[in-house]
């Protein structure tokens, strides 16, 4: 577990690392790039490299933070990886039951096996579940993550590739966007950003606006920092409302 940079949690925590790409979207994956660094440097958990591995040492880790925190689950990795046994993603959610003081966000690009696993589970309360929505044609990735109960449905526009077109955003309580970071970035166009922020708007769904990334709003590109997080003119922070057990 380690405290984050991400703008909308407040630490990670990956009991699996590694991963493959599936669409698009994982062109330019930094978890790919931070984990063969990580390999390098032989920092522990990290010997594999970006080939899936299961940490089991890490399952108790949020039982002892005693302070209210999001954690943001397998920021290297995908929770519903196809060699994920379906066992040990059992022990992951039993140690979330038992720290319901925590809320844990849990985003993936893996839909079907999504589907599957909490077809015969309940999803925790304390989760906030979450689908990767990179361009028009990911937008079938909604429609799983709207048949699951869940308290909270979220989805990551990010990193925004392409034009998502209409969004059906029933049932989803928060979107995110933001544009791609790193030297070989896809430039976001300000318009796809601006109407996805229109239509949250329209349909009552919480926003927040993560980053430009690499390109600007201008259409240079600089560093993500230089380029910011201010669309039409504000930072856009929004969340769903969740109710915290202190």
């Amino acid at each position: 577990m380690k405290y984050s940079k991400i703008e909308w949690t407040d630490a990670t925590w990956n009991p699996s690392t590694g991963c493959n790409k599936v669409t698009s979207g994982c062109k330019n994956c930094y978890a790919e790039t931070m984990a063969k660094r990580l390999q390098a440097m032989g920092t522990p958990g990290y010997e594999n490299g970006f080939e899936f591995t299961i940490m089991p040492d890490r399952l108790e880790l949020p039982k002892k933070i005693k302070k209210p925190t999001k954690f943001f689950v397998n920021s290297m990795s995908d929770l519903f990886h196809e060699k994920m046994p379906f066992d040990f993603l059992d022990e992951v959610f039993q140690t979330i039951e038992q720290t319901p003081i925590h809320q844990y966000q849990i985003l993936t690009k893996r839909e079907n096996i999504l589907e599957e696993y909490f077809r015969t589970r309940k999803v925790p309360k304390n989760v906030w579940l979450g689908v990767t929505v990179e361009n028009s044609k990911t937008k079938n990735r909604i429609d799983a993550l709207r048949n699951i109960d869940a308290e909270i449905r979220f989805l990551s526009i990010e990193p925004l590739i392409g034009n998502v077109g209409k969004l059906n955003l029933e049932n989803i309580h928060w979107v995110i966007v933001g544009g791609e970071s790193g030297h070989k970035a896809r430039p976001m166009k300000p318009e796809w950003a601006i109407d996805i922020q229109r239509q949250c708007d329209e349909q009552g769904v919480a926003f927040f606006f993560k980053q430009w990334g690499t390109w600007g709003e201008d259409g240079v590109k600089r560093s993500k920092k230089a380029n910011g997080r201010i669309l039409l003119g504000k930072e856009w922070n929004e969340e769903p409302e969740v109710e915290l057990i202190m």
